[in-house]
């Protein structure tokens, strides 16, 4: 998230996207170009497949990719989610500014994304590569914008106003509300909140008993322990940011969690206690690149973006949970010409590919995962929404 104002360019064009059938993928998504040129796309995998929000602002959908054995892509299809996209006050190049703004969960085979300009969310049930039994509903709140789930909880973050929190049951017919689970963050934010004062992630602890909350102007991590109902204490324990600017939030294996910040391209490393205080076990880590806003986990290796130069940062963890670089310049692998404006990040439920959205290019890479932790490009998606008045924010790989 570059602290940088951007320079705003109207779309080239606006497609009014309506009711939730298949739209025509050649129009929307554009071409899929494999970076191993010439040779074979691999072989499809079974109900393997790349969601990647498009956050138009006419209208919010989400572009299909069939994901084959080798992590090649082909278009697959475009869904309408049935609301708007949104654009934060001079957001430089994610329109959403957070981690989280689509999700999967397997338990229920639920596709769940923000629909920021709308204040609503919708959740999708998947079916192999096609999207089915749409649903939208209220957010809870102005201008939702990340998303967790754990059991049969989903809690939606609100970024704009006050801010808030707002829970749901999730059922296999979608999310109903959970009476009673509204917080609010206390924030001063108007509807449509500046980039650098909204929230940058809600997220579960991996056991369900906390939920955590980073809100980048105040500095702070926010948690609210969960009640056995599921409802979040009345208010969050305040933590102050070991680092500046928090935004991502991932866990390791064992559960410690780790924190993006992108003031200085930092990730501390915390254990959250019981009473929802979090101590500090590793100090801000710099990792040389400018302004490192996502963070996912891919077995013992992290991966962050880091929009400010458009690079890929891997980490890697040891048996003691001490994270360092796999590469002492920081960067996994170089910024291409079609891989401007690196944001959001996906990693395939085995690890074994990384999948890197390029808001400047309109472009979606994907990388098979080595051994060590090194990235070796194996496609490029093209044609989806480039960052203008807008642009495509949220991934998830099955």
């Amino acid at each position: 998230m570059s602290r940088h104002t951007r320079r705003r360019s109207p779309m080239k064009s606006r497609m009014t996207l309506a009711g939730a059938g298949l739209l025509a993928t050649a129009a929307v998504v554009g071409t899929v170009t494999i970076a191993s040129a010439g040779e074979p796309a691999g072989k499809a995998g079974a109900g393997h497949a790349v969601f990647v929000q498009g956050n138009e602002l006419a209208g919010n959908s989400i572009h299909v990719f069939e994901r084959s054995d080798d992590g090649t892509l082909s278009a697959a299809g475009t869904y309408a989610t049935g609301g708007r996209g949104g654009d934060q006050v001079d957001a430089p190049t994610d329109s959403l500014a957070s981690q989280g703004s689509l999700v999967y969960d397997g338990r229920s085979r639920r596709l769940m994304a923000v629909n920021a300009g709308s204040g609503t969310v919708t959740s999708f049930r998947v079916e192999g590569h096609k999207l089915t039994h749409r649903q939208v509903i209220s957010s809870g709140g102005d201008f939702p914008s990340s998303i967790t789930v754990t059991g049969d909880l989903a809690y939606v973050m609100n970024a704009g106003g006050s801010g808030s929190v707002s829970g749901f049951r999730v059922t296999a017919e979608g999310l109903k509300p959970l009476s009673g689970s509204h917080r609010s963050l206390g924030l001063h934010n108007k509807k449509v909140p500046l980039f650098s004062s909204s929230p940058g992630q809600v997220a579960f602890t991996p056991d369900g008993r906390h939920l955590v909350v980073t809100t980048k102007s105040a500095n702070t991590v926010e948690v609210f322990p969960v009640r056995h109902d599921g409802r979040p204490a009345s208010r969050a324990v305040v933590n102050e940011s070991a680092g500046g600017v928090p935004f991502a939030i991932t866990f390791d294996r064992a559960g410690r969690m780790l924190v993006a910040e992108a003031e200085k391209s930092t990730v501390s490393t915390y254990r959250v206690r019981r009473d929802g205080t979090l101590k500090v076990l590793q100090k801000p880590l710099p990792n040389g690149q400018e302004t490192l806003c996502w963070l996912e986990r891919a077995g013992d290796f992290f991966f962050g973006g880091n929009t400010g130069n458009s690079t890929v940062t891997g980490y890697r963890t040891d048996r003691h949970g001490r994270l360092a670089l796999t590469d002492r310049v920081g960067v996994a692998t170089p910024p291409s010409a079609r891989s401007q404006g690196v944001i959001d990040l996906a990693v395939t439920e085995d690890a074994r590919f990384l999948y890197v959205q390029n808001a400047t290019s309109g472009t979606v890479d994907g990388f098979r995962i080595g051994s060590n932790g090194t990235l070796t490009k194996v496609a490029t998606a093209t044609g989806l929404p480039p960052f203008a008045g807008s642009g495509m924010e949220g991934i998830v790989a099955v």
